[in-house]
């Protein structure tokens, strides 16, 4: 098990139950990700993809969860050794999102304050996204003269729809987290002095729960966003077989057809996604 472990502006804590704990750690920078926290979070993540995790609870430190791209950071260089900058930037982080995006390990993202750039990507890429009621949200790349990273202009026409993507992206318009919930931005939202305790809540709960089923969860919602009905439903019926013959799927069988809650931890569970 990897313990507890931290890199320049990212904390990650294994518990030896598979609750892993990721923090963004520049609160008194709005969480502003720069090339060191970038990497920091695909260290995070490649630590999430060995070990046993049976759920991922991402925050971040401070009165904001992520204003986006460390501008300061950015503003020291220009020409070539930005570009050259820039791309080292988006590589670790947008290795980081596809290795959280394919684990079987669900993943609760508590977010705050500031929501803004890359920070919408890390909020979007959480199955379970609990936004605090003060809270907001804005795109902010196009005000600056930037284009979309974070797999954000992936993320919002998915679940926002593409006329409302667009509308966040180009006016940059900040919109709080009572409409970000009413869009599909967010899963809900709670009292800012609740977040921390129901972002726990939350994932506690998922960490006990079957974490292949989970995987297999995630990946077909993520299959059906592109995929046509019947395809859908041969991959559904496989995964759904391939579930119920696990060890997963016994354990809950029985706990059902036994009247007691299931204990899927002790049934072993693939968390490296396929």
């Amino acid at each position: 098990m990897d313990g507890t472990m931290s890199g320049v502006g990212v904390g990650i804590d294994i518990r030896d139950d598979g609750l892993a704990r990721v923090t963004l750690r520049r609160g008194d920078a709005g969480n502003a990700i720069g090339l060191a926290t970038a990497r920091g979070l695909l260290d995070a993540a490649l630590a999430c993809q060995r070990a046993d995790v049976r759920a991922v609870l991402l925050t971040g430190e401070g009165r904001s969860f992520c204003v986006g791209g460390d501008l300061r950071e950015f503003a020291r260089l220009d020409g070539a050794a930005l570009e050259e900058h820039l791309i080292a930037v988006t590589d670790a982080l947008h290795e980081a999102l596809r290795i959280f995006a394919r684990l079987d390990a669900p993943m609760v993202a508590a977010v705050q304050g500031a929501v803004a750039g890359a920070g919408i990507g890390l909020a979007a890429v959480a199955d379970v996204t609990l936004a605090a009621d003060n809270a907001s949200f804005t795109a902010a790349y196009t005000g600056i003269g930037y284009s979309p990273d974070a797999g954000v202009s992936w993320f919002l026409p998915r679940l926002v729809g593409p006329k409302r993507a667009l509308d966040l992206l180009l006016t940059n318009r900040r919109i709080p987290a009572a409409e970000a919930e009413e869009i599909g931005l967010v899963s809900r939202t709670v009292a800012a002095d609740l977040l921390t305790e129901e972002a726990a809540r939350t994932a506690e709960a998922l960490h006990r729960g079957p974490t292949a089923a989970f995987g297999a969860t995630r990946r077909l919602v993520a299959a059906g966003l592109t995929s046509d009905l019947g395809p859908h439903l041969d991959r559904e019926a496989g995964a759904l077989a391939a579930a119920a013959a696990s060890d997963e799927g016994r354990e809950g069988v029985a706990a059902f057809l036994g009247k007691r809650a299931p204990d899927f931890a002790r049934a072993p569970s693939l968390t490296s996604g396929t």
